[in-house]
């Protein structure tokens, strides 16, 4: 469990911003496949060719590990609206402890992946080639789908701000993850594997949205950045879609339906209604209807964990699933 205790102070410094860099980040495990996602399979199909020949070993030693990404690879945006070139100033201007405090929870002594060793060992001599390796993987995989991803960032940071100004921060944190609650004066995040306690101390709290994190909730919570929490927009199911790359449906959805299709591919692993519903803009009415048809056709199971219900594809679903498309639909900037 990760506890955030707020005082006075910070419960008026909660803010929201977007960030190309965290979005260059958590792509890199969907494209090196540690991090599966079958709703961003068209953007991956559309960035394994673009990426080819560019030497990212180092880049995928430090982001496609499973259980931590270094906090100096992805720092809190200073801005509402970050901008890229800003971002990785800030990761070449990264104090040498930092970095290699970071590195040490990805490993210690001969645990440490020998490719990273020169970055412990110098990294005012190493971070301008990490951050050279990061601006080329933008360019080929990022940067020509970034519109898309920041339109719909930008309109769930509107939502959340709108939350924000008529509930305040429980209201923001009814939907947002199922991880996440909130109560009277402190952010409870269910991490089970991760046990820490932070006050801000008056620095708030930024809350970050982006698209590659789905379906999970990241959390920095180390000094000396500000606390974040980085979750995934709303309608993301529809990101890929005919109406924003310009591609044919898919099989599966000329079967059943567009809306059951984007819920299978979503339930890669469990997920709540009141996800499902935020990620593809429906009701929680229609989200319930169509699990209950799709779990008549054994494409569905649900259970109970908590105060929520989770929902999964079956391996028939995800069969279904895997079947070719007729056509490519790469994404379009």
């Amino acid at each position: 469990m990760i506890e955030i205790i707020f005082g006075p102070d910070d419960l008026t410094r909660i803010r929201f911003a977007r960030s190309p860099l965290e979005e260059l980040v958590h792509s890199v495990p969907v494209l090196a496949g540690t991090h599966r996602a079958v709703v961003h399979r068209p953007w991956l199909e559309f960035a394994a060719g673009r990426v080819r020949g560019l030497d990212l070993r180092i880049l995928l030693a430090l982001a496609q590990g499973p259980r931590v990404v270094p906090d100096f690879l992805a720092p809190p945006p200073e801005a509402l609206t970050g901008e890229f070139r800003d971002e990785l100033d800030a990761i070449a201007a990264t104090p040498a402890a930092t970095v290699r405090g970071a590195l040490d929870e990805l490993g210690t002594g001969d645990a440490l992946p020998a490719l990273l060793r020169p970055l412990y060992d110098d990294p005012e001599r190493e971070l301008p080639g990490l951050v050279d390796t990061m601006a080329a993987y933008w360019r080929a995989a990022v940067e020509p789908v970034w519109p898309r991803l920041r339109a719909l960032n930008d309109a769930d940071i509107a939502h959340r701000a709108g939350q924000l100004t008529t509930g305040g921060l429980a209201k923001v944190f009814d939907d947002l993850h199922p991880e996440a609650r909130y109560e009277v004066d402190r952010l409870l995040i269910d991490k089970p594997l991760h046990f820490a306690r932070r006050s801000p101390d008056g620095t708030g709290l930024l809350l970050v949205p982006c698209v590659f994190a789905w379906p999970r909730l990241l959390v920095l919570h180390n000094e000396p950045y500000q606390p974040t929490l980085t979750y995934s927009p709303r309608g993301i199911g529809r990101l890929w879609t005919d109406e924003a790359a310009g591609g044919t449906e898919q099989p599966l959805a000329e079967l059943i339906g567009r809306s059951r299709a984007a819920l299978l591919a979503h339930l890669d692993l469990p997920l709540s209604t009141s996800q499902l519903a935020a990620y593809l803009d429906l009701t929680s009415a229609a989200v319930s209807q169509h699990l209950s048809v799709l779990r008549r056709n054994s494409l569905v199971t649900s259970r109970r964990s908590g105060r929520w219900m989770l929902h999964q594809r079956t391996q028939l679903a995800g069969e279904l699933l895997g079947a070719p498309a007729r056509h490519a639909a790469a994404p379009k900037p």
